[in-house]
């Protein structure tokens, strides 16, 4: 790392009061280290990539992502494909890429060992979904993706209640859905290895998981989920019993989660999933618990896309 640009949300997490005394934190241990860095803060949802690229333009070699998992979801939409380094400092609401990785919830302690990261090439999920206007977009994610309950939570989190509440106002806008949500069905189009036939069922929640450890409660959601996994790792929930959902929550917070017919833990190439026939129920998707859109999703895994710094003691994604 020679020069690096931190992007950084100004309003992100339940301290963003404090926000720049830790971005002036981070910078003086980066020029410590004789590394020539800027500080750089989003103006509005999806200013992060016009700051990226002026960055990358100026010579920066590495970005880091200041915020939580949505600040670097944004970063990523810019740097995937590309050769330029993504690091990450944990200071927002949800910070799962960061616990995965092991870094410190300490902005001080996350950047010293970001000091001696390797810098690491990884496959990344792609998601290609229809936004509100009914016109098909894609973004690409590193935490999760997910169809179903888990989207419509996102849609219904606001976003200075999430500031303030942390993840306290996640689990009570969680157990409301639990309580009240029809959990409607939606076909999924399973590719599990390339140039076979789709096997289709249908599914009221998927997930695609690309990382480990989400930290705290959910702290191993999905077995072998690794960020080096070249493939979707995905829990479809064939079923809209919220008495299933509910106990598959509660053996994920006691470790002893198990897969069924029911719920099934599956590798696949790709999946594309589709309103079932007549249904009037609208189906959300969300990737990296940023809320994306609605039905039809597709979703992919794009090879060795990103080059992701990953503190020299990890060794789970490499």
């Amino acid at each position: 790392m020679h020069r690096i640009a931190l992007i950084y949300n100004p309003f992100s997490g339940q301290y963003s009061s404090h926000r720049r005394n830790h971005i002036d934190d981070v910078l003086a241990v980066l020029r410590g280290a004789g590394i020539v860095a800027e500080a750089v803060a989003t103006t509005a949802p999806g200013s992060a990539a016009a700051l990226v690229k002026e960055s990358i333009r100026r010579g920066c070699d590495t970005i880091l992502a200041c915020g939580g998992d949505g600040t670097v979801h944004e970063v990523l939409q810019t740097l995937a494909g590309g050769p330029i380094a993504l690091g990450v400092v944990p200071l927002g609401t949800a910070n799962a890429l960061a616990a995965d990785l092991g870094l410190p919830l300490s902005p001080i302690k996350a950047v010293h060992a970001l000091l001696s990261a390797t810098p690491v090439r990884v496959p990344v999920g792609r998601i290609y979904f229809q936004d509100s206007d009914g016109v098909e977009r894609s973004r690409f994610f590193t935490v999760a993706a997910g169809i179903g309950a888990d989207a419509l939570l996102m849609s219904r989190l606001d976003a200075k209640l999430k500031r303030r509440f942390g993840y306290a106002l996640y689990a009570v806008e969680g157990l409301r859905i639990l309580l009240s949500h029809s959990f409607p069905l939606f076909r999924a189009a399973f590719v599990e290895e390339t140039g076979c036939k789709p096997r289709e069922d249908e599914v009221s929640q998927l997930l695609a998981v690309r990382i480990r450890d989400f930290g705290g409660m959910l702290h191993h959601l999905v077995p072998g989920a690794t960020l080096r996994n070249d493939t979707l790792r995905l829990v479809a929930f064939k079923t809209q019993n919220r008495f299933n959902y509910m106990r598959f929550l509660a053996a994920v917070v006691f470790k002893r989660q198990t897969f069924s017919s029911r719920i099934e833990l599956l590798d696949a190439v790709s999946v594309e999933c589709r309103d079932c026939p007549g249904s009037q129920k609208r189906v959300f998707a969300e990737a990296d618990g940023e809320l994306l859109g609605r039905l039809p999703v597709r979703m992919e895994i794009v090879p060795d896309a990103l080059t992701l710094l990953v503190p020299s003691r990890v060794t789970r994604v490499t």
